[in-house]
């Protein structure tokens, strides 16, 4: 980036006036570190690996025994001789050449000094381990400058830790002053009140004068609650966006640390940054992370997290309210929150994100399909409708399969089939196509999966059919799909018993057609025993129980108790038999109940086989077209579906 700079001057037509002098100039900056001094210990370190090693070499010469070596001074081949106080021996021979050799210490050599002086040899010798200031070098130097070498690393070290080892306690927060995020409120798709209420505490922020003359003071702490992927940390960022103030960002395991006392520091300094910049924002990320209940059996760090937690909330208790901080935090994860940390004063405000609904799925669509080229036929109100429970990051998932399976296919468009293929996926896992099953496994998956779709469109309360398949996707060999009218909230006693009902339907029809029933319908039972299950404990919709619920999978207040402390089965033994006679009551009377509306439409359960098997997917309309006894165009064109029982 360019920067226009002005240059001091005179103006050319305007006189000068003397004024105060100038303020003298600011002393020029330190100059930077010379680069020779980064490379000079890595030299002298190679200069003194070279002078041991060359000091290591040995004498040139031929090596030679001890026994050769006595026959060269007895036949007076030998001119000079240079030996050691260790017994090496460097010698001439008369020719010129030059030899080494080792006397043996352990014999006796007493008459070597005679013989060598009879034969006329030259004797000298030397000290074998050099000079006093020699050895001493040796032994020191390479000490001394392994110690350097580690202050060296050391130092380095120190200085990416934003300097020093007293950066350890500073805080890892991204501060957002100038360069803001792009991300708006407007780029995110449904959550009026979730925003609403985010937007305030922005709004307070830039505006407190307005709060101010009502009388109203502003949040100090907001903590958005939500499954993963329902774009908690996208509404932060959105925060980040929109507010004209700093936005200090920070992850909740930042502050944990193996050291006791570091995350403490960092809260402390977090805080004190939040204060230099205020009005601000701190946004935790994760928050369960440092702000867990405290008193727990933990495997060690149990006094850092506990310290780290305190001063979170001393901080937020502490620091004045006309000071404009407001801390905006995150987690998925509510009830493993300290009780301390919920109160009015801290978190004033809890903003609940749940998964969207269908016209907030539409919109999510909507935003992740930008950018992309669709077709005709795409409706994002069916693909709402299809995908029930998936929330904002399974939805951009879904999309990006939606474009990968269109690129597969070689071309650029994003169609309805590539959107149905991408949830089959997201789903059911990937398509298999080596899977090939035998002519009997294919024609029961043919029959079972019949059986689940003629129950559906039998029941009155069940969801309409949009597709049948029995091609293997994942651990599936089939898939029956079901997608609803309308996105329910409450469930009547007939849904749930037709519900049921559906899930027996596929084992119903291996009874019925094959009089006996396979492996396939287990994932079928093990479903339909647990919505069983359920009627019986939590809705009390079991005559024998009456009006009483055993719910064990009620989700915690926010502040109340953790589910670990609650009892895990609170009734009696004969609470618990009569509770599992209930439940298998309820799973036969659906298998009877599926059984006999196979068996009084037999003949449409062979023909929906029949063509399942011809063209392994149809669509929901054949199958009421097979009801009626109407005949049928061969379609296995497949519509966007739902709720599925799969094989």
């Amino acid at each position: 980036m360019i920067t226009a700079v002005r240059l001091p001057g005179r103006h050319p037509t305007r006189s000068v006036k003397p004024g105060p002098p100038r303020e003298p100039p600011k002393p020029p900056a330190s100059q930077p570190r010379p680069t020779w001094r980064t490379w000079l210990l890595p030299v002298v370190l190679v200069i003194v690996f070279l002078v041991l090693l060359m000091r290591s070499q040995p004498s040139p010469g031929v090596s030679v025994s001890y026994s050769q070596f006595l026959g060269k001074v007895n036949t007076g081949q030998v001119k000079t001789v240079d030996i050691d106080d260790k017994g090496a021996v460097d010698g001439t021979l008369e020719d010129g050449r030059k030899f080494t050799t080792q006397i043996p210490t352990a014999l006796d050599n007493s008459s070597l000094e005679q013989q060598l002086r009879s034969e006329n040899v030259d004797i000298t010798a030397s000290h074998g381990g050099g000079s006093g200031l020699g050895t001493l070098l040796a032994f020191v130097l390479p000490l001394v400058l392994l110690g350097a070498l580690f202050l060296w690393t050391g130092r380095r070290a120190a200085r990416t830790l934003s300097g020093g080892l007293s950066g350890i306690g500073r805080s890892r927060a991204k501060i957002i002053e100038a360069e803001r995020p792009t991300t708006r409120f407007v780029d995110i798709a449904g959550y009026e009140g979730a925003k609403q209420e985010i937007s305030e505490v922005v709004d307070f922020l830039r505006h407190p004068e307005r709060y101010a003359l009502a009388g109203a003071k502003g949040p100090r702490g907001v903590l958005m609650v939500g499954p993963p992927g329902t774009g908690k940390t996208l509404l932060a960022r959105a925060v980040a966006g929109e507010a004209e103030v700093p936005f200090l960002s920070v992850t909740g395991s930042a502050f944990v640390e193996m050291f006791v006392g570091v995350g403490a520091s960092r809260v402390r300094d977090l805080f004190a940054d939040a204060r230099k910049r205020a009005p601000s924002i701190i946004f935790i990320d994760e928050i369960d992370a440092v702000g867990s209940r405290r008193g727990g059996v933990r495997l060690g760090g149990n006094d850092e997290r506990e310290q780290t937690l305190n001063q979170l909330l001393a901080e937020m208790d502490g620091f004045d309210q006309s000071s404009g901080i407001v801390v905006l935090a995150a987690t998925n994860r509510p009830e493993a929150l300290d009780t301390a940390l919920l109160r009015p004063g801290r978190f004033d405000r809890h903003v609940t994100v749940p998964l969207p609904n269908q016209a907030e799925r539409a919109a999510i669509l909507i935003v992740h399909a930008r950018g992309k080229t669709l077709a005709p036929d795409v409706d994002w109100d069916v693909v709402a409708r299809a995908t029930p429970g998936f929330s904002g990051a399974d939805l951009a998932n879904l999309v990006n399969e939606a474009a990968i399976h269109a690129v597969r296919a070689g071309g650029t468009v994003i169609s309805a089939q590539d959107l149905d293929s991408a949830r089959d996926r997201v789903l059911l896992g990937r398509r298999e196509t080596s899977n090939a099953l035998l002519p009997e496994e294919r024609h029961a998956v043919a029959v079972h999966e019949s059986g689940h779709a003629l129950v559906a469109a039998l029941c009155e309360h069940a969801d309409p059919v949009a597709k049948v398949t029995i091609l293997p996707s994942g651990p599936t060999l089939g898939a029956t799909e079901q997608l609803p009218e309308a996105e329910r909230h409450l469930y009547s006693e007939g849904y749930l018993n037709d519900l049921l009902t559906v899930r027996l339907g596929g084992r119903a029809a291996e009874l019925v057609a094959f009089g006996e029933g396979s492996t396939g319908a287990a994932d079928d039972l093990a479903g339909a025993t647990q919505i069983a299950g359920r009627m019986v404990r939590d809705f009390g919709l079991s005559p024998a129980l009456g009006p009483v619920g055993y719910a064990s999978g009620t989700p915690q207040r926010l502040g109340g108790e953790p589910p670990e402390a609650a009892p895990q089965r609170p009734y009696s033994e004969h609470t618990q038999r009569i509770v599992d006679e209930e439940t298998t009551r309820l799973v036969r009377q659906a298998e009877k109940r599926a059984v006999a509306l196979l068996r009084e439409h037999r003949t449409a359960l062979d023909d929906l086989a029949k063509r399942l098997i011809i063209h392994e997917t149809i669509a929901g309309s054949t199958v009421l077209d097979v009801l009626r006894g109407q005949p049928t165009a061969d379609d296995d064109a497949t519509t966007a579906g739902g709720n599925r029982t799969p094989r």
